[in-house]
């Protein structure tokens, strides 16, 4: 995880569970890759991106605010948790 998604944990502690545990369901979140992610887990090959709201109780304005981002790279190598502005 970024240091800013480590920023939030103390006002959203379950934040990296929540996020994880959707994203390995396979729910993108609000991702408007849903497509690609769909294609990149069923060929083994491509990037994934999904994205969740930080605060669910809170509306999400844009795809930046109040939105945390988990990215595999294409390689599977990692994945990380960023926020959109640390990308």
């Amino acid at each position: 995880m970024t240091p800013g998604v480590e920023d939030l944990l103390d006002m959203f502690p379950r934040l990296i569970n929540r996020c994880l545990a959707a994203y390995t369901r396979g729910d993108w979140g609000v991702s408007a890759d849903r497509e690609l992610n769909d294609e990149a887990v069923k060929s083994g090959e491509g990037r994934i991106l999904a994205a969740y709201p930080i605060d669910p109780a809170r509306p999400r304005r844009g795809y930046a605010e109040n939105t945390v981002w988990v990215i595999t790279e294409a390689d599977r190598s990692v994945t990380t948790l960023l926020l959109p502005e640390e990308y």
